[in-house]
């Protein structure tokens, strides 16, 4: 049994007791957040899919530990006009742990 959900502009397929890595969540860990922006569900034998959520499934989850991603670094240069520009990013994200998958 399983889930596509969107969250945060991304589409995660959400299975019981799987680990995601979402985009950086404001919540402490531990805490409970449920996705009703599910966009398929499936029980092996039955697949249901959203125009464009289906109805009265939602999934489950508890926030786990906040980390930053590796960092991204960006070197921009324009040759003989002595432009040079050296910048780094690191993403943050939140992993969650999938605790139940409420099918329609």
């Amino acid at each position: 049994m399983y889930a596509i959900v969107e969250f945060k502009g991304n589409q995660y397929k959400a299975e019981k007791d799987a680990v995601l890595e979402v985009a950086h969540l404001d919540a402490k860990a531990g805490d409970t957040v449920t996705i009703d922006t599910v966009l398929m569900t499936s029980d092996g034998a039955n697949v249901s899919v959203g125009t464009p959520y289906v109805k009265g499934a939602k999934v489950v989850v508890e926030v786990g530990e906040s980390f930053k991603d590796d960092k991204v670094l960006v070197f921009k240069y324009k040759s003989k006009k002595d432009y040079h520009r050296f910048h780094g990013h690191r993403e943050q994200y939140t992993k969650v742990t999938v605790k139940d998958v409420v099918l329609a």
